[in-house]
């Protein structure tokens, strides 16, 4: 079959324009009822239970779903399997969120019967507000008299986009209100990137000895070359008598050394014999076992006059108890630019 591709583009932006004006219209229209709903809600002592049937049902697990994950506590009850049992997730302090554009779904209906009959307030999301779910409700939100996208005014899309769209208008509003914040957010997708950017600590990405490369500062070369062959972590801490960190080498620092003992007529063995007291990078950049991992990142990168790609990690009295390297922070999920030396 040969197909126009100016029709099919034409097709995409004509259904385009037309949700956009409904949505514009749905803003517009959006009155006293929206903050009732709110009200509603956050006066419930149970979960808010949201019930759709067919691309309803698919938009009102969407909207249970973004309730349930910033804070207000919701379920999604299928209303076929409602009426054959399922009910009795509902309980008296729970609200039910109706949703049928036509107003007249007879299984949403026939769980109005039964939710009722448990004292459930109803919130309802359709296009009828003269319809029977309507008239049952506490509170209506009309999505209004919108045209579907499809050619015969057939196809839910148009209603299911306003049904989203005031399902994410009302997520978004209980938000402000609860005051809910991204430490909240967090808690409720711990293993999300945000979750992850609020959450992991630096210490949780260490392996205890196995990432702790140290020397003391009395330690020749030779002995710091050692560890950093040994452990593959691109450095080493250096460390005072009494265990706080002094300085580190790095795998740059390494070839840094041996350059200018060479540069300067030196040999590399008289390298190897140096203590690295006097070869250290002092005061060197670190971080603390309890920060958190996203803030290294942005340490490792942010640093000047270069990035950097490995962090002491100290404990309270500034003692190393790991060594950071960045790969460890791709490994965990967290992206980043910066390649390596």
């Amino acid at each position: 079959m040969e197909v126009d591709p100016q029709s099919l583009l034409s097709a995409g932006q004509r259904v385009l324009d037309i949700e956009a004006e409904a949505l514009r219209q749905l803003r517009d229209r959006l009155g006293p009822a929206f903050p009732r709903a709110c009200e509603m809600i956050l006066a419930c002592r149970g979960r808010v239970i949201v019930t759709g049937m067919g691309k309803s049902g698919h938009v009102g697990q969407k909207i249970a779903a973004s309730l349930t994950s910033t804070g207000t506590a919701a379920h999604f009850l299928h209303p076929a399997e409602g009426v054959h049992g399922d009910v009795g997730v509902v309980h008296r302090g729970d609200l039910l969120l109706a949703i049928s554009a036509s107003g007249e779904t007879e299984e949403i209906l026939s769980l109005l019967l039964a939710v009722k009959h448990i004292g459930v307030p109803v919130v309802a999301i359709t296009a009828n507000e003269g319809g029977s779910l309507a008239r049952q409700a506490e509170v209506v939100l009309a999505l209004g008299d919108a045209q579907e996208a499809d050619p015969h005014n057939l196809v839910p899309t148009t209603s299911t986009t306003l049904t989203l769209a005031l399902g994410d208008a009302l997520t978004v509003a209980l938000m402000e209100a609860r005051g809910f914040t991204p430490e909240d957010y967090a808690v409720f997708h711990p293993h999300g990137m945000l979750g992850k950017r609020l959450t992991l600590q630096v210490g949780h990405l260490l392996r205890g000895p196995e990432t702790n490369p140290t020397v003391g500062r009395q330690a020749t070369f030779g002995e710091a070359l050692e560890e950093i062959t040994r452990f593959l972590l691109g450095g080493v801490s250096i460390v005072e008598a009494d265990g706080r960190l002094a300085g580190i080498i790095t795998d740059g620092d390494v070839r840094r050394i041996i350059r200018r003992f060479t540069k300067e007529g030196g040999t590399v063995a008289e390298a190897i014999s140096t203590p690295v007291e006097q070869l250290m990078t002092t005061s060197p950049t670190f971080v603390d076992a309890d920060a958190l991992a996203y803030d290294a990142l942005k340490l490792m990168e942010n640093h000047k006059p270069r990035p950097i790609f490995i962090l002491p990690v100290v404990d309270s009295s500034h003692h190393p108890v790991g060594m950071l390297h960045l790969h460890a922070l791709v490994q965990a999920g967290f992206k980043t630019s910066r390649r390596d030396e």
